[in-house]
């Protein structure tokens, strides 16, 4: 049961992350379909960080220069969405898909080169991290704490008081609901959507590296990050666009994650006989239940996925 739990959380504090990046993003007004592709920037320039760092450095150091790689790759990677989108006003669920194949394929071909470069011999698309992990681990009474757990609580908290309580948050979501009215009083909504793309590429890429890490201690980066850049934008629509929701709907999904990692320690599920791929899949079939019966409900901000015209009133 603990290490259900403890699954449970860090695949949550991974759909967390990325679901409220998306959620600022399309507060915005800029719909974020690249969420996986900037998940596998980022997590490759943590990866990076974690191969390459002294195993006797200072753990400190280690764990912010992770999250730093992860973020930085993160939001260098959502401007090519916000320059496509913002600036020449391209269809953003093309450029979105177009970012996801060109994210996992440009990761696969940098760490390739890398270990190539390396030893001629290796020409696998794998990070090894075996021993820079445990800087993120602490063992409390038999549970595995992950600091990304702290880390993802508090940036939740931030991004409620950002969203809601400060004058940047509800420009923002002008921004997404009614940019005409946003220009007039005087809002860049340009800035704005630049904002929004860029802090979902922040929170997207350092989802990206909690979900390599959660439970490996290695990564071969053509596996890509498994959908779940489009799980974390069904329990953004889930939680409709609202942090707080977010994070509740988060722990449900990512309970179904954590069954099929854990299902072999439980006899009553042992014993059932389903097949280990039903599990695998059990997380997005539960999306596209969930979706399917609560998407006529959802309220998306009005003006997402329209390119801003500032001409047209």
């Amino acid at each position: 049961m603990i290490l259900l739990l403890q699954y449970m959380i860090i695949f949550a504090a991974v759909l967390m992350l990325v679901a409220i990046g998306g959620c600022f993003s399309e507060h915005s007004g800029v719909i974020n379909i690249g969420l996986e592709g900037i998940m596998v920037l980022g997590a490759l320039g943590g990866a990076l960080v974690l191969k390459f760092y002294p195993e006797d450095g200072n753990a400190f150091g280690l764990i912010t220069l992770t999250i730093l790689a992860a973020v930085v790759f993160g939001m260098i990677y959502s401007l090519l969405l916000a320059v496509a989108c913002v600036n020449f006003k391209a269809d953003q669920t093309i450029v979105g898909t177009a970012m996801n194949m060109l994210g996992t394929a440009a990761a696969t071909v940098i760490v390739k080169a890398m270990n190539t470069a390396m030893n001629p011999d290796n020409v696998s698309s794998t990070i090894q991290y075996i021993n820079t992990k445990k800087a993120f681990l602490k063992n409390i009474g038999g549970f595995e704490f992950n600091w990304f757990m702290l880390i993802t609580l508090v940036l939740v908290v931030i991004s409620y008081v950002v969203m809601y309580k400060t004058r940047f948050g509800l420009r923002l979501m002008a921004c997404g609901e009614h940019p005409q009215a946003a220009d007039s009083v005087g809002i860049s909504v340009y800035k704005m959507r630049y904002a929004g793309v860029i802090i979902s590429g922040f929170l997207a890429g350092l989802g990206g590296i909690v979900y390599i890490t959660s439970g490996v201690s290695e990564w071969k980066f053509e596996n890509g990050v498994a959908g779940f850049g489009f799980l974390a934008m069904a329990v953004m629509i889930f939680g409709q666009w609202k942090p707080h929701r977010i994070a509740v709907s988060a722990l449900l999904f990512g309970l179904f994650r954590a069954l099929s990692n854990v299902y072999m320690g439980f006899d009553f599920l042992k014993s059932l006989n389903i097949p280990s791929g039903i599990y695998n899949m059990l997380p997005y079939i539960i999306c596209l239940v969930v979706l399917a019966f609560t998407s006529k409900h959802s309220r998306a901000p009005k003006a997402e996925g329209i390119p801003y015209d500032k001409g047209q009133r």
